[in-house]
């Protein structure tokens, strides 16, 4: 009887748990078994590790192998652990020196002639890994991944390798990035954008505040343009936020790009987007377009063209930044923290107080175009602003707009003074906060009040409200909110919630 031992980690939502690979060879009739809530593609690494075995030139052992994946109560998927167990069979059959995998972790997924095949979601083990001290043996084609984040890499490319590795008889340089790498591609620039004084004037404030943005006008005046501006105006993610970020599309085999992974986010998925497909979901939980949108933005263009049911899910994740997803056989949370920008046209035609152009919508269908978007979803957009058409003597000569690199220096600064108030960005100001982060002076309260029983503002209506006043304090850098500021943040609510 022997044990072979070897780490490794499963991939649950973004998290990565330890796995204790445990090999025991034992007498009786041959066979093959693996415990400790494996899926089937876990179940199948039997077959393919018994040919990879064998095709390296090994003796596969005739004796009652036990494959224990511990510990036993979480699930483990995916072909992640066949390098691992092919290597605890190996140090049970007395072919390789159980020392020599104590401070390793093993990834890889094995073809029948002994390749190790890249797998995914590596980054958040690497992290982990790098924590617990232990350098990773990992496939050559996700060796840049988990590199992104650990300096103690080896790629591997077969099981002949990864033995010759672990036994001392071939050196493995750790893993190194490229030095220099792939430019990133330009953002969308302010200045592309011919006049709309008062959207990006929207743009701004949301962009400073990190607050939500609809967007409703006629088709062609540049709805769209305008929120694809949004990412140039805002500062680069920290470190650890931006690792967040990567991590969730890593879980989706999209490794990290060492030019653009401090960019923020940016997703805007289709109108026929269902409801998984928004906030995730499957058989084996993936995340969906929501948390892939995570410390960034999710722009929903065509809005009432989305599903009423798609878009009401979003409402949890806008008030509580993450998603739980419940299956029989597991709960998963992912991370969902994201800045909601929209955009729609004001009927069904699209030409419903245009003057340029005739509506051809009864008032029946362009209510029913309107209903399809709920009320408390409404309430939860900080800024609503009408983007008219231009004259056409915006299109002539050389744009004078300000470009996204000159309005971004000033959503900069704004945020500079909201973290050092309050430690975040004003559209995150939680409720029990409100009057220690956002002080009304007198003035300022009777305008407030006035305005919300006009309005009918709902409470959180009137929150969001003043969290925009103080964004816009901010970006005039002052240091108290004055009446002109809640004066424009009220200009802001044309939905009158």
């Amino acid at each position: 009887m022997s044990i072979g031992l070897v780490m490794s980690r499963a991939l649950l939502g973004i998290d990565a748990p330890a796995v204790r690979i445990e090999v025991f060879l034992s007498g009786g009739l041959p066979s093959f078994s693996v415990s400790g809530m494996a899926e089937t593609a876990v179940r199948e690494s039997k077959d393919r590790v018994r040919g990879a075995l064998i095709s390296s030139g090994f003796r596969f052992p005739q004796e009652r192998i036990t494959v224990s994946l511990a510990p036993a109560d979480m699930p483990k998927t995916g072909g992640r652990f066949d390098l691992a167990i092919a290597l605890g069979i190996l140090v049970a059959s007395r072919h390789l020196a159980q020392a020599g995998l104590d401070s390793v972790e093993c990834y890889g997924e094995l073809a029948l002639n002994g390749e190790v095949r890249q797998v995914h979601g590596l980054l958040t083990a690497a992290i982990k890994a790098r924590a617990a001290d232990r350098s990773m043996l990992v496939p050559t084609g996700s060796a840049a991944e988990a590199a992104f984040t650990h300096p103690a890499v080896h790629p591997v490319s077969t099981l002949l390798e990864a033995t010759a590795f672990l036994d001392g008889r071939h050196s493995i340089e750790p893993y190194s990035l490229p030095a220099t790498p792939i430019p990133a591609p330009p953002l969308e620039d302010l200045r592309t954008v011919r006049g709309q004084a008062r959207p990006k004037r929207a743009l701004e404030i949301a962009a400073a505040g990190e607050h939500n943005l609809l967007l409703t006008g006629p088709p062609g005046t540049g709805k769209s343009i305008l929120a694809r501006c949004l990412p140039g105006l805002l500062p680069d993610l920290d470190p650890v936020a931006a690792l967040e970020a990567v991590a969730i599309e890593s879980l989706l085999g999209n490794p990290p790009s060492a030019s653009t992974w401090r960019r923020r986010p940016f997703r805007a998925p289709h109108h026929t987007a269902s409801a998984p497909a928004l906030v995730g979901g499957g058989a084996g939980p993936q995340p969906g377009e929501i948390s892939r949108a995570h410390n960034g933005v999710l722009f929903l263009d065509e809005l009432p063209e989305f599903n009423r049911h798609a878009l009401e899910v979003l409402r949890e994740p806008l008030e509580t930044g993450s998603i739980n997803i419940a299956r029989a056989n597991a709960q998963l949370k992912f991370p969902a923290r994201f800045q909601l920008v929209a955009a729609m046209n004001p009927c069904p035609c699209g030409f419903y107080g245009d003057p340029g152009n005739d509506c051809r919508c009864s008032g029946d269908r362009v209510a029913a175009y309107l209903a399809r978007i709920s009320g408390p979803l409404l309430d939860r957009m900080d800024l609503v602003v009408t983007v008219d058409r231009p004259p056409a003597s915006a299109f002539r000569g050389r744009p004078s707009a300000e470009s996204s690199a000159c309005v971004g220096r000033r959503v900069r600064a704004a945020r500079e003074r909201a973290l050092n108030r309050q430690g975040h960005v004003n559209g995150r100001i939680p409720g029990a906060s409100m009057e220690a982060s956002c002080p009304l002076p007198e003035s300022a309260w009777r305008l407030l009040e006035e305005a919300a029983d006009k309005l009918q503002l709902s409470a959180r209506g009137l929150h969001r409200t003043t969290r925009v006043a103080r964004t816009i304090a901010d970006l005039d850098a002052a240091s108290d909110i004055a009446p002109a500021h809640v004066a424009e943040a009220l200009t802001f609510r044309g939905h009158g919630r």
